[in-house]
């Protein structure tokens, strides 16, 4: 599997996110923001949390205009996989890749905390190394992490099985409690919780070694 992971000034989660991909066997290639083409032969692209740009404006809106992101949206169309965690689940909202928007936490604090995530679909590269139902414990570190979208696009994601996780004890007021959602073609996540937080024993758990095993599981066969 080769995977690439984008790196805007504040990303601050991108070498956390490459050694997950490593440790999952994948070859990992670091990407620029300015950089106008993504390596050849990527098969996924992982947009690491942090505070890009300082999160000035809103939060991952300079980013998404980047020219790297361009290039990561035309390899979302193609079919191609994206991984966006905390501010990367913010950009991929930001470049209308996922549904939704990111608002200010609903007690209008910096939350910093392992919490409870309801595994709600077990039916996508990223989540069918657990069962649906699961509750694993994945660190959130984010002001802005409230999910917030209309009703139709509530409705969507719920009849379309595309809310990948929800917190077990909402933390920041998000609409159904969602942690993280796939795209239509379900092969973009974004999500707020860090699971490359949770993929080394030394570093506390390991309950997001499922999430990058599962991914170059597929990539690799595929």
């Amino acid at each position: 599997m080769k995977a690439a992971v984008v790196v805007f000034p504040g990303s601050n989660c991108d070498r956390d996110l490459a050694v997950a991909f490593r440790a999952a066997g994948a070859d990992v290639q670091m990407v620029w923001h300015k950089d106008t083409d993504l390596p050849d032969g990527i098969d996924i692209v992982g947009v690491p949390g942090g505070f890009s740009f300082g999160d000035y404006l809103r939060c991952g809106a300079i980013a998404a205009n980047s020219p790297i992101c361009r290039a990561v949206k035309s390899h979302a169309e193609r079919g191609g996989y994206v991984l966006g965690i905390c501010n990367g689940f913010q950009v991929l909202t930001e470049t209308g890749i996922l549904p939704g928007a990111l608002l200010r936490n609903a007690g209008l604090k910096y939350i910093c905390k392992t919490v409870g995530l309801k595994v709600e679909t077990s039916q996508s590269i990223y989540t069918e190394g657990y069962n649906a139902g699961d509750v694993v414990d994945i660190p959130i570190a984010h002001h802005d992490g409230n999910y917030f979208a209309d009703d139709a696009t509530m409705d969507a994601l719920r009849a379309e099985d595309r809310i990948a996780f929800r917190y077990t004890d909402n933390p920041n007021g998000s609409m159904g409690d969602i942690a993280g959602i796939l795209s239509h073609n379900r092969r973009v996540l974004g999500m707020m919780p860090h699971p490359e937080r949770a993929a080394d024993s030394g570093h506390g758990g390991t309950d997001g070694q499922a999430l990058f095993r599962a991914v170059a599981g597929q990539l690799t066969t595929a």
